[in-house]
């Protein structure tokens, strides 16, 4: 089996895998205030309830946006098992199925997605992930990384206006039956759900205008579902892409990196 975890802004996710089919899946918030002794603790009980062993693991993909959660899940993960760690970085990147061009900038959680997405379509396609941050990896027919586009996620958005705006309620992330807002909730929900609709349709609009109009579209994240009127935009919807990417870049990556 292969643990794959993906440390993003807001969660860290964790997915066991028999090859290419997950067997388990956990969420856990991503507090940098925890200690390394705190997520050994969180992960081991997690594998104890789903009644996995650690010498069940034989190899470990960490994905991390955060670098200060960094070292401590790869010490808790070290100090749970002794299979190889490979921690998706630049070091790792020319033995992918994609090319990464800016190696330094990009976040690992960006090439995870481009390398499930071209493996999946194997031709130029782009991602567009509902996370923390709203973003769009495109990538050609040859498996260059062509860009990306970010913008804040739907959550960040509404934390954004609630925190620098006074008496604003908390607001039900739903789409409205209807544009104009009846109360403030209503209001919050239309400009944000509607306003992220018309933006998606636009971005990946104007990336097949500079690709080619062939580009296939997959939609990952945890708020894929939240817009629903985007389903005719997306070729396929895949919540976990980035998990499956973490273990294609565990087959095709050498254990010595991490």
């Amino acid at each position: 089996m292969i643990l794959v975890i993906d440390c993003g802004n807001t969660d860290t996710v964790l997915g066991i895998y028999q090859g290419r089919t997950q067997k388990h899946i956990w969420r856990m918030p991503s507090s940098d205030a925890l200690n390394q002794q705190t997520w050994s603790y969180r992960i081991a009980s997690e594998f104890l309830e789903a009644r996995v062993k650690n010498t069940d693991i034989k190899k470990i993909v960490l994905s991390s946006v955060v670098p200060d959660l960094t070292a401590k899940i790869a010490a808790a993960l070290r100090q749970l098992t002794d299979q190889p760690l490979i921690i998706v970085n630049a070091e790792v990147y020319d033995q992918l199925n994609i090319e990464v061009v800016n190696k330094i900038e990009i976040g690992a959680d960006l090439v995870a997605n481009a390398v499930a997405a071209y493996d999946y379509f194997k031709q130029k396609c782009v991602v567009v992930d509902f996370g923390t941050a709203l973003t769009f990896t495109s990538i050609l027919d040859n498996g260059q990384l062509a860009g990306v586009a970010i913008a804040p996620g739907l959550k960040t958005a509404v934390k954004s206006l609630l925190q620098h705006t006074a008496q604003l309620p908390q607001v039900p992330l739903e789409v409205p039956k209807s544009a104009l807002g009846k109360n403030t909730i209503q209001a919050i929900q239309a400009g944000v759900t509607m306003g992220y609709t018309g933006m998606v349709r636009y971005l990946v609009e104007r990336i097949k205008a500079e690709l080619g109009a062939n580009t296939k579209v997959i939609a990952t994240g945890g708020l894929v579902e939240v817009l629903e009127d985007l389903d005719g935009v997306f070729d396929e919807k895949n919540r976990q892409l980035t998990l499956e990417g973490l273990v294609l870049i565990g087959e095709q990556v050498e254990d010595s990196f991490g």
